[in-house]
């Protein structure tokens, strides 16, 4: 398979339990043989990430010195605002590589109670505040309602994987309902002069947890996958489409059934003009911190050892430049 399906979830959202196993079979073939799909009928209003886009355009838009204010105190957080040249993609997977050259914007789960699983040790470090821009006003605001619709998603998408791998629909649901994972923002900006030799816009990489769902935007210097026959193969979509692919723990978790694929981003043809910029949405899903990921995979047949799913992205974070989430806070440092 060289290009990435299409899998419309209309059915799946909207129907009964032989649309959902339908939909659930698709997903499975796309995930054995490339890892990657593009899905329609999501049920996400376009607005509200349209939103968040054009408030994020708003955002990077701005001088350093006003994006440098949503710097988290502790260099490295996976929270807030984070400069160009601060992440190297392709070093988690041991490479040596320039930093890429994107600025991001991240943001973690948006609503955290006073539960021990968020209070206690290790939560409260996976569960860091975020931090926000005093402009636009509005980020904050369409940063939150899409996280929590992208949330919503990922747990229909963790049902469809119950029903692909044979399991009890709900077998996810108490696995995923309190994540750890992040959203970014990620932007790339105008490249007035030519990268240097190897750097890219983000390195080639595979993905750290589970599903990852990206809106991007039809601009040249975009995604590229690693197909298995045919190298690498441009990624395009409509705007109202969001491309989905899972990441290394999911592959775990289904014994390598499902293919973590590497991708990148490339940089725009230089043409001797500056290239125009790149937002890209991206929802990271990441099971929560205290689930223990086992290989779904009848006995004496598990490809891999259980992993506890915090320290699995810990371990991942610190190669890129990342603080791990288990790092100290500022007042635990002081």
């Amino acid at each position: 398979m060289t290009a990435v399906p299409e899998i419309d979830l209309t059915e799946a959202r909207q129907g009964g339990p032989a649309d959902r196993a339908r939909t659930a079979r698709l997903i499975d073939a796309a995930c054995q043989e490339i890892g990657f799909f593009t899905i329609t009928g999501h049920g996400i209003d376009p607005p509200l990430v349209a939103d968040l886009r054009t408030a994020g355009h708003a955002f990077f838009a701005q001088p350093l010195e006003m994006k440098l204010r949503c710097r988290h105190p502790v260099r490295g957080m996976n929270r807030g605002y984070h400069p160009v040249g601060g992440e190297a993609l392709a070093t988690a997977n041991d490479e040596v590589a320039p930093p890429d050259l994107k600025e991001f914007f991240h943001v973690g789960p948006v609503d955290v109670t006073s539960d021990p699983y968020y209070t206690g040790e290790p939560g409260r470090r996976h569960f860091v505040p975020n931090v926000w821009p005093a402009s636009p006003p509005r980020f904050a605001g369409a940063a939150t309602a899409c996280y929590r619709a992208m949330d919503g998603l990922v747990r229909l998408l963790m049902r469809l994987t119950a029903l692909a791998l044979g399991l009890e629909e709900a077998f996810f649901d108490r696995k995923v309902d309190r994540s750890i994972g992040t959203m970014r923002l990620n932007y790339y900006p105008s490249q007035a002069t030519p990268p240097a030799s190897g750097q890219l816009r983000a390195g080639a990489h595979t993905d750290y947890g589970g599903f990852t769902i990206l809106s991007g935007e039809d601009v040249p210097g975009g995604l590229q996958i690693l197909a298995r026959d045919s190298g690498w193969v441009d990624v395009r979509t409509a705007p109202t489409a969001f491309v989905v692919n899972i990441g290394d723990l999911l592959m775990r978790w289904t014994n390598d059934r499902w293919l973590s694929t590497l991708h990148r981003v490339v940089n725009p043809p230089w043409t001797g003009e500056p290239s125009a910029p790149r937002l890209s949405i991206a929802f990271f899903n990441h099971p929560n911190h205290d689930v223990v990921v086992e290989c779904i995979a009848p006995p004496g047949r598990a490809k891999h050892a259980p992993v506890l799913s915090g320290e699995y992205r810990d371990l991942k974070y610190a190669k890129t430049g990342l603080v791990p989430s288990g790092a100290a806070t500022p007042e635990e440092s002081r």
